[in-house]
């Protein structure tokens, strides 16, 4: 009951930012001479729709985020990226994002997560988190995670019921999503048990991962039918955001 309540306080706290227009909320470019709260990766593999959904989310809640694309972040500087509280990597092509940027790139964001700036990923940039055959981070001491099990019945994306640890559960979109067995405290659970939302500490590092998109925009969901509303979705992908970003961890299985 006590985890049931503390998430329920979560999610209304989430709301409330969803709600408001906050100062100051919008991309920093790199090139300002500040470093923002947050990086958020738009570079080669990556779901530009996804992105341009996580940047709605950090405006509306007031992050201060910037944005790397693959060049950027392979130039960028180990002592700049330490310098950043969380580095989201979005939904995409897991084995492009890895491909896309240099082997020495992905061992200094590895290097920085041991050294304390905290990671969100979500879908691909959960697959990649792991011990992914592709330039992965290897964040998961050698897991290395596999398709949720609707992959395997020919179905590519779909409305799946998420469920919390003592919470009702919530319709997520999900689209060629890993399930996150192995690694990590259980979060959220898929229909058929394996782990859809895990977090845990990599180094000095906190990591949440996420099989599925909360983010996801009305527009995603044609064809498909939920039964929990966008904007709560949206407020659980803030409540991922505000746990990665504050060390804050969150009713676990």
């Amino acid at each position: 009951m006590k985890d049931q309540r503390h998430l329920f306080c979560i999610v209304l706290f989430a709301i409330s930012l969803l709600g408001c227009d906050r100062p100051g909320a919008s991309a920093v470019p790199l090139t300002s001479g500040r470093v923002s709260d947050v990086l958020l990766f738009n570079g080669t593999g990556t779901s530009a729709n996804d992105v341009a959904a996580i940047e709605t989310l950090l405006e509306k809640s007031g992050i201060a985020y910037s944005t790397a694309d693959s060049t950027q972040l392979d130039e960028m500087s180990a002592a700049r990226l330490r310098n950043y509280h969380l580095v989201i990597i979005p939904g995409g092509d897991f084995t492009r994002i890895g491909t896309g940027l240099r082997k020495e790139t992905s061992a200094k964001l590895r290097d920085a997560v041991q050294h304390g700036v905290n990671y969100l990923g979500i879908c691909g940039g959960a697959f990649f988190a792991g011990r992914s055959p592709y330039n992965g981070l290897n964040l998961t001491s050698g897991v290395q995670f596999g398709f949720y099990s609707a992959e395997a019945r020919g179905v590519r994306k779909a409305a799946v019921a998420i469920a919390g640890a003592g919470t009702p559960a919530l319709d997520q979109y999900w689209e060629d999503g890993p399930q996150l067995a192995g690694w990590g405290a259980v979060v959220g659970r898929y229909p058929d048990g394996t782990p859809a939302v895990v977090q845990g500490q990599s180094g000095e590092g906190w990591i949440i991962l996420a099989g599925v998109h909360p983010e996801a925009p009305e527009s995603w969901r044609g064809g498909m039918d939920f039964t929990t509303p966008a904007s709560v979705d949206h407020a659980y992908a803030v409540t991922l955001i505000g746990s990665a970003l504050e060390r804050r961890p969150l009713p676990q299985f």
